[in-house]
């Protein structure tokens, strides 16, 4: 049935873009004031780039253009074919934080506001926060191994502690990663009681936590202005603390991006629909037992959303 669709079923054989298909695709009438940018892995761990309406929704008129290269140059000279009539309709463009996307499309849609996607700038913060979670859990993993080897010396049998909960202390570290994604207010019971040992034994993680809850706190803002300040003060916060410099990294890069950062206050838009149709591309990848032939794959992704 496969063989039967792509070479007698199908008009694949005389489909107009089958000659450039590898290199990318192009469907200029998909394009909405609201685009967004994003990678994808098609096949083989391949890159490949994917411009989406957000008016699409994941369904048919949804693809703008695919590109097999997540290089700017490439990017531009390939978005560069639709009609500058065209690219100048678009007036807003999600990304994420990579500079490649963002000066791709600075340069493809000149009208268009950058827009770094919230999700991935609350995700940079929390890396961060679980940086100091897995620090602390390889200190205690240590401290373990020397406390064996010392009992083993003295011909002791080793009894690592056990805290108030059943926990033991690599234990407690490993099984507190959930709840430090999550807000205080959110947490179960069990939570409760791991969070209130956790803190108790590592303060500074706690300072951390409240540094991410901080942070996204800001987002519930709704006037620019307030939010432009709260992020200006959070990133001073982080510079001046001696201490948890694990954060430094992600303040630097904030403040890098602040502008188009800020821009997502202006009509509040995500990625979240360039991330949900990724997940469809690999849910089709997978139902089709991987990729056998990147251009009918590609041919099929048009019948689908584009």
């Amino acid at each position: 049935m496969y063989r039967s669709y792509k070479h007698k079923t199908s008009n694949y054989q005389t489909w107009e873009q089958k000659i450039h298909a590898k290199e990318y695709l192009l469907y200029p009438e998909n394009i909405s004031p609201h685009l967004s940018i994003d990678e994808v892995s098609l096949s083989k761990g391949e890159l490949y780039t994917f411009v989406t309406s957000k008016i699409g929704k994941g369904k048919k008129g949804t693809i703008v253009a695919m590109i097999a290269s997540t290089e700017a140059i490439k990017i531009i000279e390939v978005l560069g074919k639709i009609a500058l009539s065209k690219r100048l309709e678009v007036k807003e463009i999600t990304l994420d934080m990579a500079n490649n996307m963002a000066s791709a499309a600075r340069s493809s849609f000149p009208n268009a506001s950058i827009v770094t996607d919230r999700f991935h700038v609350v995700k940079l913060v929390l890396e961060a926060l679980q940086h100091v979670r897995i620090k602390y859990r390889w200190e205690a993993i240590e401290q373990e191994n020397q406390a064996i080897k010392k009992a083993k010396k003295n011909g002791e049998k080793y009894q690592p502690e056990v805290l108030a909960n059943g926990d033991m202390l690599k234990q407690l570290l490993t099984r507190s990663r959930y709840l430090l994604f999550k807000h205080e207010t959110d947490w179960t019971i069990t939570q409760q009681q791991r969070a209130t040992i956790l803190f108790s034994r590592y303060p500074l993680l706690q300072k951390a936590h409240q540094y991410a809850a901080q942070f996204r706190n800001i987002y519930e803002n709704h006037d620019v202005v307030n939010a432009k300040k709260q992020f200006i003060e959070w990133i001073a916060k982080i510079k001046n603390d001696s201490v948890l410099t694990e954060f430094n990294t992600a303040a630097r890069s904030i403040g890098y991006h602040l502008e188009n950062i800020l821009n997502f206050f202006t009509n509040r838009n995500t990625n979240a629909n360039a991330e949900s149709f990724n997940s469809k591309i690999k849910l089709f990848r997978a139902n089709q037992k991987g990729v056998r032939d990147v251009s009918f794959f590609l041919f099929r992704l048009e019948k689908l959303f584009a």
